[in-house]
C-alpha cells in the first residue's frame, strides 16, 4: 500500500483489524459494537475530551501525573492514590516497556514475576495481557477520566483492547512514537500503523464516541526547538484529522526559557488551527499540553521540586490547557506513589495561584511568537511541497532530506544533524541548523544569539556549549556556563 494522507477504507481496515487482534490471545476479547456500546455509557465525568474543552472554556490548567504498574489491583490502588492525595484533575495508564515493543511474553512474564515477588516487576500496566475486562476495573474505580500512555511504533492492538476497555484518550503519533523511540522502524511503517489507530477512533467518533488524541510533543526531551516540535504535532494532527479525529490535544516540552516556552504554547494552537483549516479540517477541537522539564533533573528533593515549580508556573502563565507534572524523585527511578502525588500537590498550588495572571504582552514575547512562526512556516512549507499536498509523503521525504530533524534522537529515519544550544538567556536556539530550511534573516538571528553567549562566556560556541546545557539543570541552573 502506497502511504499517502488518505482515510483508510473500512473494508481494508477491518481486513488489516482480523490481523491484528490475532497477535495476542486478549485481542479475541475485543468486540467493536460493544466497545462503542460501553464507550457510550461512560459519564462525562470520565471523559478526557469534555474535560479538556471545559478546562480550556474556564481558562484552568489541568494537572496530569505519570504512572503504572504491572498488577491490576496495585493500578489502581496507585490511581486512586494520585486522584485522593494527588488531587490530579485527570489521570494516566503509563504502559510498560516490553508492550511498547509489542514483546507480550515478556510482558507476561514480568506479570508473574511481580505476583511473586510482591512488587512491580515492570516500568507500566501491561494493558495488552490484562485485557478488555480489566481495563475497565481500572477505568470503573476512579472518578476523573483516565489516558492511555506509552511510547509504542505499533500500538494497534493497545488501542483496540485499551479503547474497547474504557480510557477515553490515548497518547502517540507514527513519528513522535517512532523517532524518539525506535531505532529501525521506517517512517512508512509507523505512520501507517497510526493511521490504523485514528481509524478507529475515527470510527469511535462516527457513532458519537468523542475519544482524545494526544501526539507526544517533547520528542526527545533534551533541548529540542519550539519550530521542531511543533511541526512534528501539526503533522500528526493533520493525519489524525484525516482519519475523523476531532479532539487533538498538541503537546510541548519545557525548554526552561518562560518567554520562550509561554510563546510556544501561544503559537503551537494557533499554527495547529491555521493548518487544519488549510486542509480543510473545520470542526477539529484543538488544546494544549505543556510538559515539565522532560531532561536531567537534581537528585536533591527539595532542588526538584524547584524544577517542578518552574514547570508549573510556566505552564500556569503559557495557559496550557494541562501539564504533565514530573516527581521529586525523577532522578532517582520509578518515583513512589507518595513522591508522585506531592509533585501534583506542588503544581497545583502554583496553578492556582497564577490562575488570574498571565504574562504581559512585551516585545521580547512578541519577538518570540514572531520567530517561532516563521521557522514553522519554513519547515511545513517544504514538507506540503515535497509530498506534494501530502503531509504524510511530505513528512517521510522531508526527514530523508532532513528537513525534519530531531536533535538526539535514535531512529536511522532521522539525519540527526541538528546541533541545539541555549542562548545566554536559556532559549534553545541552534549551533548547527542541519538542512533545515530557514531563511537566511533566522539563521542570522540563532547565530547572533550563540554568538552572544559566546562574548559573554568568553568561548568560542562549540559542542561542549551542548553538552554543558543538557546537564545544566541537574546541576542547579539552566544555562551551561563554565566554570
Amino acid at each position: 500500500m502506497k502511504l499517502a494522507n488518505k482515510k483508510m477504507e473500512w473494508d481494508e481496515f477491518l481486513q488489516i483489524r482480523r490481523q491484528v487482534l490475532e497477535t495476542w490471545s486478549t485481542g479475541q476479547q475485543v468486540d467493536l459494537e460493544e466497545g462503542v456500546q460501553y464507550q457510550q455509557q461512560i459519564p462525562h465525568n470520565r471523559r478526557f475530551a469534555e474535560l479538556m474543552k471545559t478546562a480550556e472554556a474556564e481558562g484552568q490548567t489541568l494537572a496530569q501525573p505519570r504512572a503504572g504498574v504491572a498488577l491490576v489491583q496495585e493500578h489502581i490502588e496507585l490511581l486512586q492514590y494520585l486522584e485522593k492525595e494527588g488531587e490530579a484533575d485527570c489521570l494516566p495508564t503509563t504502559i510498560d516497556s516490553y508492550t511498547r515493543q509489542n514483546r507480550y511474553n515478556e510482558a507476561q512474564a514480568g506479570i508473574d514475576e511481580s505476583r511473586i515477588q510482591g512488587r512491580s516487576m515492570l516500568n507500566g500496566f501491561p494493558a495488552v495481557n490484562h485485557g478488555v475486562a480489566q481495563c475497565r476495573r481500572v477505568v470503573e474505580s476512579l472518578k476523573v477520566p483516565v489516558q492511555v500512555r506509552h511510547g509504542t511504533p505499533d500500538a494497534r492492538l493497545l488501542a483496540e483492547i485499551t479503547l474497547a476497555g474504557g480510557f477515553t484518550s490515548f497518547e502517540g503519533g507514527g513519528i513522535s512514537y517512532n523517532i524518539p523511540y525506535a531505532k529501525d522502524v521506517t517512517l512508512e511503517r509507523s505512520i501507517t500503523h497510526w493511521q490504523y489507530v485514528d481509524r478507529l477512533i475515527g470510527y469511535y467518533q462516527e457513532q458519537g464516541v468523542t475519544i482524545n488524541r494526544e501526539p507526544f510533543g517533547p520528542l526527545t526531551g533534551t533541548l529540542v526547538p519550539p519550530s521542531i516540535s511543533h511541526s512534528i504535532g501539526i503533522i500528526e494532527a493533520l493525519l489524525a484529522a484525516e482519519q475523523g479525529v476531532k479532539s487533538i490535544t498538541l503537546g510541548y516540552g519545557q525548554c526552561g526559557n518562560l518567554v520562550q516556552d509561554v510563546a510556544a504554547i501561544s503559537t503551537l494552537k494557533e499554527l495547529a488551527q491555521e493548518y487544519l483549516e488549510k486542509f480543510g479540517y473545520h470542526d477539529v477541537h484543538i488544546s494544549t499540553v505543556f510538559h515539565q522539564w522532560m531532561g536531567g533533573f537534581p537528585q536533591d528533593e527539595s532542588s526538584a521540586f524547584g524544577v517542578i515549580g518552574w514547570g508549573a508556573a510556566t505552564a500556569a502563565l503559557a495557559k496550557a490547557t494541562k501539564v504533565i507534572v514530573k516527581t521529586p524523585h525523577e532522578a532517582m527511578g520509578v518515583p513512589t506513589k507518595e513522591a508522585n502525588a506531592a509533585g501534583i500537590k506542588a503544581t497545583k498550588q502554583i496553578l492556582n495561584m497564577l490562575r488570574d495572571q498571565s504574562l504581559p504582552q512585551c516585545e521580547e514575547l512578541k519577538a518570540e511568537k514572531d520567530i517561532i512562526v516563521k521557522e514553522v512556516r519554513c519547515i511545513m512549507d517544504k514538507v506540503i511541497e515535497f509530498g506534494e499536498d501530502d503531509v504524510a509523503l511530505g513528512a517521510v521525504r522531508c526527514f530523508q532530506a532532513g528537513i525534519l530533524d530531531v536533535p538526539f534522537a535514535p531512529s536511522r529515519q532521522n539525519l540527526g544533524r541538528l546541533l541545539p544550544a541555549r542562548d545566554s538567556n536559556g532559549a534553545v536556539r541552534l549551533l548547527d541548523f542541519g538542512n533545515l530550511p530557514f531563511t537566511r534573516e533566522i539563521a542570522d538571528f540563532h547565530r547572533q544569539k550563540i554568538e552572544e553567549r559566546g562574548r559573554i562566556e568568553g568561548r568560542q560556541p562549540s559542542f561542549q556549549m551542548v553538552i554543558d546545557d543538557i546537564y545544566a539543570i541537574g546541576k542547579g541552573m539552566l544555562v551551561g556556563k563554565p566554570k
